[in-house]
């Protein structure tokens, strides 16, 4: 048998499966021998910032969804065992015998892109004192304000609202706020 060469391939799976291919080739890569022939089973994912109830909850999504990347050497039983793995479709590219590799500029893009990704966790906007700024979230929702402080570490503002004709200080994060 001749030497054969590591790559990424992309196996279609059923829409919102993915996690599951994931684990199920994981689990298989820690029983049988596949360990030997696949190395990783990749999901990039990106996080995302939903506000429910006035409250901030991260969530992940699928950068792609309905693939799961895997990075193996694809020799005998290998491309039949990934191909009829439960909810996968088949590989990315058809049916024929031999699934085509990812190009490396495609790897580095993919994998680029799931590190950016956990770099940058939010899509920060950068405020200054003294903007112009409304609360569109919260018990305050509707009122304008002058930005007071910024705190970039914990992503909060010091916003003087005036409340009744008298100024009034709040404490809020970015996410609740936007520019005037």
């Amino acid at each position: 048998m001749s030497e054969e060469k590591k790559g990424w391939y992309v196996l279609r799976a059923i829409s919102g499966k993915e996690a599951k291919v994931k684990e199920i080739l994981d689990a298989e890569i820690k029983n049988t021998d596949l360990g030997q022939y696949v190395f990783q089973v990749l999901i990039p994912t990106e996080k995302i910032y939903v506000v429910r109830n006035g409250k901030r909850i991260a969530k992940e999504r699928n950068l792609y969804s309905g693939y799961v990347f895997v990075e193996a050497i694809l020799t005998g039983e290998v491309i039949h065992i990934l191909r009829n793995t439960t909810n996968v479709i088949d590989f990315l590219g058809g049916k024929s015998n031999k699934p085509e590799p990812l190009r490396q500029s495609e790897v580095n893009k993919m994998l680029g892109a799931a590190d950016e990704m956990q770099e940058s966790d939010e899509n920060f906007i950068d405020y200054n004192v003294g903007e112009v700024v409304k609360v569109c979230y919260g018990p305050f929702s509707g009122f304008t304000g002058v930005i007071e402080e910024v705190n970039n570490e914990k992503k909060k503002l010091k916003v003087m609202v005036k409340i009744f004709g008298r100024k009034t200080p709040l404490e809020l994060e970015n996410s609740q706020v936007e520019r005037e």
